[in-house]
């Protein structure tokens, strides 16, 4: 059973949404404000491996569209791709809502080219409550587009792409309408130089944005970029200790995925770092209503149908997020009680993890037969 209360703080004044999750013994706090985000277990309780009562996040594929062209593209999305229908959006969004949803990351493809883009996430936000929010390439950021990310959004990502100048001009438009805006930049072994020379000196339209997030590279079969993963280069150490050392004047994050490397260089309250999070406590939705763990599986695997079942009933009961949730066990690498559990690092691609007992792990890709349901009342520890 989940208790759900909305309303301003006592403290702020920002809007809260306070979850309790009865079955599990936690509670959640979500500010549609600040983006604050906590899970509070009660007293005595381990925290939840995941939440039985529905995602918390959900990662939707608006579109496969893009006119990018980027050689690694893990989606596969160009100008021969499809847009989700507005019936479809409409009944996911109803979905997201019962389950309890407390944001929709909006992804693609390029969202924002969706033809019914504004619409979206005005209706995501006014009529269901939940936050969105969007990556883009940059392109396509009309003048509609950016009164409603304003009004509607809880922030922005922008991909990063050399020569940077579309990059550029899409923060500065995006911070001219007041909207918080991180830059995404993949962590690879050749973008490391790069990276390490905007944390020496940081150039002016990364100043302006509020976060540079680093995303650990994913080396999908199809991939013709030459990138190579970023524990191939022994200065992914410098990067994780530059980046989490020194102070900025916007902010320095990474995805899930780089977990294996800041539990061993980050200098960073243990509480700020988190393993994956995929069928635990997030859902990826393609453009076809097909439900993943995880994004990067999505051209990899068939996904599990939302329709006529259900989202709820995909995520409690579908054997894909059941054994995925399964593969995530505790890691036996003999770490101090008092760090955050990497639970065994990514399980998709193994050979990203930073650390020797991460890459020899199988991919979950290559042993789902040998996975082991995770029963929807169990629970282990995580951080």
């Amino acid at each position: 059973m989940v208790r759900a209360t909305c309303g301003p703080s006592h403290q702020d004044g920002k809007m809260l949404v306070v979850r309790r999750h009865d079955s599990q013994k936690y509670s959640t706090v979500f500010s549609q404000e600040t983006g604050f985000f906590a899970r509070i277990e009660d007293q005595g309780t381990p925290e939840p491996s995941w939440s039985a009562n529905g995602p918390e996040l959900l990662d939707v594929s608006l579109t496969s569209w893009c006119d990018q062209g980027c050689s690694f593209c893990y989606r596969k999305s160009t100008t021969d791709g499809v847009h989700m229908t507005r019936d479809d959006i409409d009944w996911l969004l109803s979905e997201a809502s019962s389950a309890g949803v407390h944001q929709i990351a909006f992804g693609g493809g390029n969202p924002n080219q969706h033809p019914d883009f504004p619409e979206i996430i005005r209706e995501t936000r006014r009529s269901f409550n939940i936050v969105p929010s969007y990556t883009t390439n940059g392109r396509g950021l009309s003048k509609s587009v950016l009164k409603a990310t304003a009004e509607h959004c809880g922030g922005v990502a922008v991909s990063a792409y050399p020569p940077y100048d579309q990059t550029e001009r899409a923060i500065e438009r995006l911070t001219d309408h007041g909207v918080q805006t991180n830059v995404h930049q993949v962590f690879a072994k050749q973008t490391i130089p790069q990276i390490l020379d905007w944390l020496r000196d940081p150039p002016s339209w990364l100043i302006k944005s509020n976060a540079l997030i680093l995303l650990n590279y994913k080396p999908v079969p199809w991939d013709k970029s030459g990138f190579e993963v970023a524990a191939k280069d022994p200065r992914w150490r410098e990067v994780i200790r530059l980046a989490t050392a020194e102070r900025y004047p916007f902010r320095v994050g990474f995805d899930n995925c780089c977990i294996t490397g800041l539990l061993q260089e980050a200098n960073a309250h243990p509480a700020s770092i988190e393993p994956c999070d995929a069928a635990r406590f997030s859902m990826f939705v393609s453009e076809h209503l097909e439900a993943h763990p995880c994004s990067f599986m999505a051209e990899l695997r068939q996904g599990a149908q939302l329709k006529p079942h259900g989202l709820l009933h995909v995520w409690q009961t579908d054997p894909m997020f059941r054994q995925f949730r399964g593969h995530l066990q505790p890691s036996e690498c003999g770490r101090q009680s008092s760090s955050p559990d990497c639970l065994g690092g990514c399980h998709l691609f193994p050979e990203i993890n930073f650390c020797q007992c991460g890459q020899q792990k199988r991919s979950v890709l290559d042993s789902e037969s040998d996975l082991v349901p995770l029963s929807i009342s169990a629970t282990q520890r995580y951080s």
